[in-house]
């Protein structure tokens, strides 16, 4: 789905129809890719986001960010500064923010507002948000590969072949012989 967003920059207190008048309004367009998809019952769902699902419902009037895999603090972090991000903008009502019907949800109330560019702006917001989140998940994602390659193709300094280190009978601060529990024995003994 393509959302167009136009902006019509001017001298606001001139009237509209002076200005058709005067010259062509002068106009940009903002453009952005997400992936949206529309459900039957006319609601928005954009993908993008690592941790979480952003669903907006026109017929309600709603933002509901829903945990994609696990509900972690990671992911309430994330809707927290979601909501924080668009109640900074105007675009939802801060006493409105809760927890939704679903288990690790979050949900918010659009401003009411008669414009028919609400929802591109809602839109707009949305892609502003997961654009500046982005540095943060791709770190994440750099930081998990570095570590990966670390444990699994070490250097030289950091492994040892077989054989390398000496065998002894005990190795250790935890002597074998006592039992299953043998390292909350020795805590007993003194």
């Amino acid at each position: 789905m393509t959302v167009k967003i136009v902006v019509n920059k001017g001298a606001e207190a001139k009237d509209a129809t002076e200005k058709a008048a005067e010259k062509p309004s002068q106009t940009s367009s903002i453009k952005f890719k997400l992936d949206i998809r529309s459900t039957m019952d006319d609601r928005l769902i954009i993908s993008d986001h690592p941790e979480v699902d952003i669903v907006i419902s026109t017929k309600d009037n709603k933002i509901t960010l829903f945990p994609k895999d696990k509900t972690t603090d990671m992911v309430y972090d994330t809707q927290n500064d979601f909501f924080k991000f668009m109640k900074k903008k105007g675009i939802v009502e801060p006493s409105s923010v809760r927890g939704g019907n679903v288990f690790g949800a979050l949900e918010g109330v659009i401003v009411p507002n008669k414009s028919d560019e609400m929802l591109a702006l809602v839109v707009m917001n949305i892609a502003k948000f997961i654009e500046k989140e982005q540095p943060f998940f791709d770190y994440l994602k750099k930081y998990e590969e570095m570590e990966e390659k670390m444990f699994l193709d070490p250097d030289d300094a950091d492994s040892t072949e077989l054989g390398e280190v000496p065998q002894k009978a005990t190795k250790g601060g935890i002597r074998p012989g006592y039992g299953g529990v043998s390292s909350y024995f020795l805590s007993y003994m003194l």
